[in-house]
């Protein structure tokens, strides 16, 4: 009886002690539940602009508003014009090239090309006032736009082709009042539309992502996590950070998945053991352009078509400007499989005046290096931009061309639709020399995919990568992947591993059968 008692009391210690065990699991706070709780939390300014007398006055211009904010913010301003989204440029090293200085100042793109002589109407997209090609706006701190970035009432908009003015008839007087932290509709308003139009640029990037559903973005879903842009890209002394390799170069003051999953966010060891090599990106942002289709191919060889003497514009089955007499053909595309490189986090660029090596192949503009043999490389998910874009075949070097004016005769093209005079025109604006003879090459730009992440039971599955037929990493042929790759020497070897795991199996089974025979008849 004694016996049973000690038995039992032993079992049910070994319960408590296992429920406790299994209690103190299931409610120990994961990652992702400390995210979750840190990001549900909503946070309100305790500051009433309002109730401050400097902002009730009445404001006539956009730069009385700038220059109350610095009276109280004072020495804001001098961050914001050492930062790239004032200067349109920053301090990059290019392997090669050394320290050199890029943004969209001298960078060439192959969608409106770059902004040289088209200031007017590319800075509706600047952090400022009053832009021009003489520069004088860099070096005036009344021309900062507090209100593009920090405007909450979500009614504040910049006029188009004024050089970054906002549109006259605005409430200024509200919208002073009622600022704060920026919102996703104030990063949305030039990160969205970059490029002349929605969803053009980025793909994963685009006017759904305003108010996206969790499918959509699981991080921005108003119906999830609800999370803003400054969540992730934080910022200290206006410097944001995060770098778009469409004109950054190196791996400093990046973004990652990271900084908030850790490098092992799964329970599966096997896929932590990936994130060695494959970014979370790659499996976890399946598609892009789901909302609304990007653009993947803009050829400005088409341009200056004429009906009656005036441009028109054709549309395709999606609504998209399929043609534009200002800019030429397009190709869009929607729910788009990435394409897939290695990325060490370093870009080469092509620059203002670069000689053209080889005019007989597309010419990259941005190279994202990597390769398998680089530590430091990872597989990412990139949206590809092809462009036929104009060059001087004589000096081999892409034409920077005048694109807007406010009146016909000026030689910009989207008024006289003459490439000669615009590329003239445009070439003595951005200093650089001109043969007079246009013609058209191929380009490529890469954009790496980092939005628009799904839920994770709609994460890239294994079979999709893993496999001889359309395998998701088909053009990555430097390495060897199981289940894609067919290497006789390697599957001769597996074949026998497995030949002879069976077979040592079959043996050692066999002996033990023999030796129980021999002892039950007592064979020694």
């Amino acid at each position: 009886m004694k016996k049973i008692v000690v038995v039992l009391a032993l079992v049910g210690l070994i319960i408590i002690i296992a429920f406790g065990v299994l209690s103190q699991n299931e409610y120990e706070p994961t990652t992702l539940m400390k995210l979750k709780e840190k990001y549900s939390k909503k946070i309100t300014s305790s500051v009433d602009h309002s109730k401050f007398a400097i902002l009730q006055q009445k404001f006539t211009t956009p730069q009385q508003i700038t220059l109350a904010c610095i009276s109280c913010h004072n020495q804001r301003h001098k961050e914001i014009m050492k930062s790239n989204h004032w200067n349109w440029e920053r301090e990059e090293y290019i392997q090669g090239r050394g320290i050199v200085y890029i943004g969209k100042k001298n960078a060439i793109n192959n969608f409106c090309i770059g902004t040289k002589g088209n200031e007017e109407s590319c800075a509706k997209c600047h952090i400022g006032f009053g832009m021009d090609a003489k520069g004088k706006i860099y070096t005036d701190s009344s021309n900062i736009d507090c209100l593009v970035c920090h405007d909450n009432t979500e009614t504040y908009v910049k006029a188009q082709e004024k050089g970054g003015a906002p549109v006259a008839t605005l409430d200024f007087n509200k919208i002073a009042e009622n600022v704060g932290k920026p919102k996703r509709t104030n990063c949305g308003v030039c990160h969205f539309y970059g490029g002349g139009g929605n969803n053009v640029k980025h793909g994963d990037l685009e006017m759904s992502m305003f108010e996206p559903t969790r499918d959509v973005d699981v991080h921005m879903g108003t119906d999830g996590m609800n999370m803003q842009c400054v969540d992730c890209h934080l910022t200290e002394k206006h410097v944001i950070s995060g770098k778009l390799f469409s004109m950054a170069s190196t791996c400093t003051n990046r973004n990652n998945c990271e900084q908030c999953h850790t490098n092992n966010p799964h329970d599966d060891d096997m896929l932590n053991k990936h994130t060695l090599k494959v970014a979370c990106e790659s499996c976890h942002i399946p598609t892009y352009a789901k909302v609304n289709a990007t653009k993947m191919y803009w050829d400005w060889s088409q341009a200056g078509k004429l009906r009656n003497g005036e441009p028109y514009v054709e549309e395709d089955s999606m609504g998209n400007h399929a043609y534009m007499s200002i800019k030429g053909k397009f190709i869009w595309k929607k729910n788009v499989k990435p394409d897939y490189i290695w990325f060490n986090g370093t870009a080469t660029h092509y620059l203002e005046g670069d000689k053209i090596e080889d005019t007989s192949k597309p010419l990259v503009l941005n190279k994202l290096n990597g390769s398998y043999s680089d530590d430091e490389s990872k597989i990412v998910p990139v949206k590809i931009h092809k462009a036929k874009q104009p060059y001087d075949p004589v000096n081999r070097i892409l034409i920077q061309p005048k694109l807007f004016a406010e009146n016909k005769g000026e030689g910009a093209f989207w008024k006289d639709f003459n490439w000669q005079t615009a590329s003239e025109v445009g070439m003595r604006d951005a200093n650089l020399p001109f043969s007079g003879k246009v013609s058209f090459i191929e380009t490529v730009m890469y954009w790496p995919i980092n939005h628009m992440v799904s839920p994770k039971e709609n994460a890239v599955k294994c079979s999709e990568c893993h496999t001889r037929n359309n395998s998701r990493l088909a053009g990555l042929t430097d390495f060897y992947m199981p289940g894609r790759d067919y290497s006789k020497p390697v599957e001769v070897l597996g074949l026998l591993l497995i030949v002879a795991s069976f077979a040592g199996v079959f043996v050692h089974g066999a002996l033990r059968v023999i030796n129980s025979f021999k002892d039950k008849r007592g064979v020694k």
